[in-house]
């Protein structure tokens, strides 16, 4: 089974919820559980892993277009092709130029070209790492170059390093409801979000809510920090008829934890209990999928 954890802003703990859950997940399903962090411009997982080693990292390259402009006729085909705007041709000034910003290294452009004045080369996308940890079958990360625009293309590589070892994958997405955040949800079973009750928690929700709707994807809520703020967002879960998978309190220990990068050591007793809730539903959502 195959689960994203997302939220509709940062700072929800939408991390902090993925890592726990890998966590105690891990224990209850024999280990088998992987951890891949799809937040690939900022992935932190790993920080909260420090003496573990790295398995390998993997250099990845997506496949960019050159135009020879000794070949090129400048009959614009390639231009009318593209479905991102990344090429541009001046006739008159026998120009043609590919804006690799823009480009989506979907190849189109090499099919449109009679003239075989287009060829391509790899411009580095990001790296995959995968990590050992003291549990589960380990994480792996995506990590995107720096200045690079291309999320999803890199969120579509290091989603294929799902383990068939595996009965759990978990898929920790980048916060929003953008184009990185859809490939992340996508041909997985179930989605977890993670929110707050505050304003700007609920407001966030409903629009995450409405994608997964659009995406026809199965989804459930965990409310974190869920004894401070309003009850706006239960009202909201009850009145729309969203599973309500468990709520998590506030806790200072735990927060302080966190910072110190020791989220599973000296695990307060009622956020414990509140993930053990959430994993019995949970375990029962994986056996009946």
């Amino acid at each position: 089974m195959k689960i994203a954890i997302a939220s509709g802003k940062g700072g929800t703990g939408k991390t902090t919820v993925s890592l726990n859950l890998y966590y105690f997940l891990s224990k209850e399903l024999n280990n088998r559980v992987q951890l891949i962090d799809c937040d690939v411009e900022e992935p932190n997982d790993a920080l909260f892993f420090p003496e573990v080693k790295t398995k390998y990292d993997k250099e990845v390259f997506s496949l960019v277009p050159r135009i020879d402009t000794d070949k090129c006729t400048f009959c614009k085909k390639c231009a009318e092709w593209c479905e991102f705007n990344a090429i541009t041709i001046v006739k008159n000034l026998k120009f043609a130029d590919v804006n690799t910003d823009l480009c989506h290294s979907c190849g189109v452009c090499t099919i449109a070209c009679n003239f075989n004045a287009i060829t391509e080369y790899k411009k580095p996308l990001g790296i995959i790492s995968e990590f050992n940890t003291n549990f589960g079958l380990g994480l792996t990360e995506g990590r995107l170059e720096i200045g690079s625009a291309m999320q999803t293309s890199l969120i579509k590589e290091v989603k294929k390093y799902a383990d068939d070892k595996a009965i759990l994958t978990l898929f920790d997405a980048p916060p929003g409801t953008s184009c990185p955040v859809v490939e992340t949800v996508s041909n997985t079973d179930y989605v977890i979000l993670v929110t707050e009750p505050t304003p700007f928690g609920l407001n966030d929700l409903k629009i995450t809510v409405e994608l997964l709707l659009d995406l026809n994807i199965p989804f459930g809520v965990i409310v974190n920090k869920a004894d401070i703020g309003n009850n706006e967002i239960f009202e909201f879960l009850k009145e729309k008829g969203i599973e309500l998978i468990g709520k998590i309190p506030f806790s200072k220990e735990y927060a302080r934890n966190y910072a110190e990068g020791q989220l599973f050591e000296n695990i307060p007793d009622e956020i414990e209990l509140a993930y053990a809730e959430i994993v019995l539903k949970l375990k029962d959502k994986i056996v009946t999928t």
